[in-house]
């Protein structure tokens, strides 16, 4: 009887914190900090291109999609209604989160590492060409990105893609949770008048811009728990067993 083990085709979880390290430490080391710009503007398309998907969704139309150098971003959409108006301006941070946290699934499910950075290639070069024109910086920036992570794709071996993969995932949520502090900050009632997301949904609803603050940080942060459980839950073994049966003889 033979008991082969098939290994976990998930990065391990000390591969998700590695990439949490390094990004702090991009963050913090001094002068380290432009060795993850790339990865910043990357976001920034995730985070506007989830304001985009939103409006087209909604029956709204995308007029343009702009990135900044200082890693800024504005999607500008006329039309769709104040339903619409609702989902987009709450599709940007959301959105960052969510596709971390879609990124996070589909290597829980084992997807190819390469056709997740493919994916991901060709949605950022999509959203830089429709909706990035006539804007110099964002058609560059977009064009490079897809060009890395197309390289990446063809390149890297598995276990380097599997990572890059999963560092992606941890730059879209730690990006998404530092964003969502300081937009905490701007839609303070002690400090009125910036003009934000939240801002938007204030003057579309009534309600406070602290009130959505709040209320996209907090379910941004549900999302991360869910999908940080069902990456480390049990529900598939590390390892899968599987069962060889002995051989009967020919004769009883």
């Amino acid at each position: 009887m033979q008991w082969p083990i098939t290994p976990d085709p998930r990065p391990p979880v000390r591969t998700l914190l590695v990439a949490v390290a390094l990004t702090l430490a991009l963050w913090f080391i001094p002068f380290a900090d432009f060795l993850a710009y790339p990865f910043r503007l990357f976001v920034t398309f995730i985070h506007e291109g989830g304001h985009a998907v939103a409006a087209l969704l909604t029956g709204a139309d995308v007029r343009g999609l702009r990135v900044a150098p200082n890693g800024g971003g504005l999607v500008y959409t006329v039309g769709g209604g104040p339903l619409s108006a609702l989902f987009v301006a709450s599709a940007g941070y959301l959105g960052a989160m969510a596709y971390g946290v879609l990124l996070l699934a589909l290597i829980r499910r084992a997807v190819a590492a390469r056709a997740v950075l493919a994916g991901s290639a060709v949605y950022v070069l999509l959203l830089a060409l429709v909706f990035g024109f006539p804007s110099p910086f964002t058609l560059a920036a977009g064009v490079l990105l897809a060009l890395g992570l197309g390289a990446a794709a063809r390149y890297l071996n598995p276990r380097w893609a599997s990572f890059l993969v999963g560092f992606l995932a941890v730059q879209c949520v730690v990006n998404a949770i530092f964003d969502l502090r300081t937009l905490l900050a701007l839609s303070s009632p002690l400090a009125p008048g910036a003009q934000t997301d939240a801002a938007n949904m204030a003057a579309a609803t009534g309600l406070p811009a602290f009130f959505w603050a709040i209320l996209w940080t907090a379910l941004a942060l549900l999302m991360l728990a869910v999908a940080l459980r069902a990456y480390v839950a049990d529900r598939a073994p590390a390892a899968r067993l599987t069962r060889y049966p002995r051989r009967l003889p020919d004769r009883w």
